[in-house]
């Protein structure tokens, strides 16, 4: 017997991937040369916010050079490159547009890993499927007015193609699990990073109710007798259980236009947006912007 070809169409041709994934920005972060034990894991953590379009696993060795990752670039898509240095004085961080450029030259002022941000939470936040889908970016400082300044201009194309555009009428709240929000202070020519995953939570409901449909686990009700007694005895959850229940500002409110599947969220309901930092967190100075990729005119320099 014949055994059939798996990951074949009938025809015997590879359907591919689907034109969602093929047309999404990619990107390879990789490093240069030696960039010790801290900017080693700086890089896996950005790999981290890339994901799912990028190569977690990717293998950087010593005789690879950038051509070596161009002459690939296409066969997976990629569209931008992340490469981190290191000299005696400070670490950098370049962002290019592949092929042809250009080049985004920053200085790594100031960085916390992603295990030194978790570290510092009261809780541990867990959500599922967090990396399937991709973040999207939110942007500070680059203002209308700015747009005319050259660099700022080139700064904002080039992170706007990195991250995949949100068609704000088709998307669904599902996907949408982390963001990537960069701040920039044009005076100072520094740019924050910020990475943060995005939670939903319901508002509007008493607090004993909120406990029991938000908390993790129910609490000892065998000694009541009645429902009422919940409202009247105000039954008490640990300080994991019940944190995070509290109302939020009412400028993070919004109206559900979707079913979301967590508890308490209901459609056409109103809910509250919370933002919990994941890492990395970089302080980043633009140093300078090449035409090229890696190389060429300068067209800015600090």
């Amino acid at each position: 017997m014949v055994k059939k070809r798996k990951g074949k169409s009938k025809r015997g041709i590879d359907p591919g991937e689907p034109e969602e994934v093929s047309n999404a920005p990619h990107t390879f972060v990789i490093k240069r040369g030696k960039i010790g034990k801290h900017g080693t894991q700086l890089m896996l953590d950005m790999r981290r916010v890339m994901e799912p379009n990028t190569a977690s696993s990717l293998k950087v060795k010593k005789k690879n050079v950038i051509k070596d990752f161009l002459a690939v670039a296409s066969i997976f898509h990629v569209t931008n490159l992340i490469v981190l240095t290191r000299t005696s004085k400070a670490m950098y961080m370049r962002f290019c547009k592949i092929p042809h450029g250009p080049t985004l030259v920053f200085k790594v002022e100031k960085y916390s890993l992603c295990r030194d941000v978790i570290s510092s939470l009261r809780k541990a936040v867990v959500v599922p499927n967090l990396h399937v889908f991709a973040p999207f970016l939110v942007m500070n400082g680059f203002s209308k007015s700015s747009t005319e300044d050259m660099k700022t201009t080139l700064m904002t194309t080039l992170f706007q193609e990195m991250f995949p555009a949100i068609d704000v009428k088709a998307v669904k709240i599902t996907a949408l699990k982390r963001c990537v929000l960069l701040n920039y202070d044009e005076q100072t020519n520094t740019l924050e990073f910020r990475h943060f995953v995005i939670r939903i939570k319901p508002v509007g409901i008493s607090k004993p109710i909120k406990k029991l449909v938000c908390g993790k686990r129910l609490p000892n009700l065998g000694s009541l007798a009645s429902v009422e007694e919940i409202f009247e005895k105000n039954i008490a959850l640990s300080e994991s259980e019940g944190e995070g229940l509290d109302e939020v500002e009412e400028e993070r409110h919004v109206t559900l236009p979707q079913t979301v599947p967590t508890r308490g969220n209901l459609l056409n309901e109103r809910s509250a947006i919370r933002l919990t930092e994941l890492g990395p967190r970089m302080t980043l100075k633009l140093i300078k912007i090449e035409d090229g990729l890696m190389k060429g005119n300068v067209l800015f320099k600090a």
